[in-house]
């Protein structure tokens, strides 16, 4: 199965303009085949908890309807961030688009301590099922921490993908997490990270793949837009990147 991690430079509050790059992304994913792409942590917003309630809406927003087109047309299952309208303060969500299949959402169960007057914490864990895997959805914060990671794992999830909005200083640390986690668990673990604004700093990038015995088989780079494709059957990765627009 090949898997897609979307590292993604969110333009600030921009849905509409987030949703038509982000429809680029998919299109050069399923170009090469691709079964599965997901993005950074809030990646159709940006990373900005102060303008949160502002940008939060539901799964089933009219401007969300374009991914599920494309999930049908090319078999592909999508995973998008933004912030989710709840009764209370918003959650950290990512909207799941499965091929003629109706949308899920999952909302971020731990929420660092910086986020609480911005968020509230999701209650269930979600886990993808395909032919070939099932894949545990994590975002950011929660995925550096053992206990969501196990679970997870208990649930029988042999891929987990992390969606992220990490800054530079915070990766290395990261990095060195997921490469534990895969050797605690036998899981393959796919990050994105978002480059760009985010919570009035730049994102770190470097989002990357890990596979069985902590190997790191690929890494982006902490500036630049592209998108980090993983072969689950080969093992292998490859980078690829938008054409730059024309002058």
């Amino acid at each position: 199965m090949k898997l897609c991690a979307v590292q993604y430079a969110s333009t600030t509050g921009d849905i509409e303009g987030n949703v038509a790059r982000h429809t680029e992304f998919i299109e050069l994913a399923a170009a090469h085949e691709a079964e599965l792409i997901f993005f950074p942590e809030l990646s159709l917003t940006g990373y900005e908890p102060t303008l949160a309630k502002g940008l939060a809406t539901h799964p089933e927003d009219p401007r969300l309807e374009v991914f599920q087109r494309l999930s049908d047309t090319h078999e592909i299952v999508i995973g998008v961030g933004l912030p989710l309208v709840t009764s209370q303060k918003p959650q950290i969500g990512m909207v799941v688009f499965q091929p003629h299949s109706g949308r899920q959402a999952y909302a971020k169960q731990r929420l660092h301590d910086d986020e609480l007057p911005y968020f509230s914490s999701g209650e269930k864990p979600m886990l993808i099922e395909t032919r070939e895997h099932r894949l545990a959805v994590a975002i950011c914060y929660e995925s550096l921490q053992p206990d969501h990671v196990a679970t997870a794992a208990s649930l029988g999830a042999d891929v987990y993908l992390a969606s992220v909005a990490k800054l530079a200083p915070g990766m290395d640390e990261a990095h060195a997490y997921y490469a534990t986690f895969t050797r605690s668990h036998a899981m393959t673990i796919l990050m994105a990270n978002c480059v760009g604004p985010c919570d009035g700093d730049a994102g770190g990038g470097r989002s990357a793949a890990w596979i069985d015995r902590g190997k790191r088989v690929a890494s982006l780079d902490g500036e630049q837009e592209a998108m980090l494709m993983l072969d689950t059957a080969t093992l292998t990765a490859q980078v690829l990147s938008l054409a730059a627009p024309a002058a």
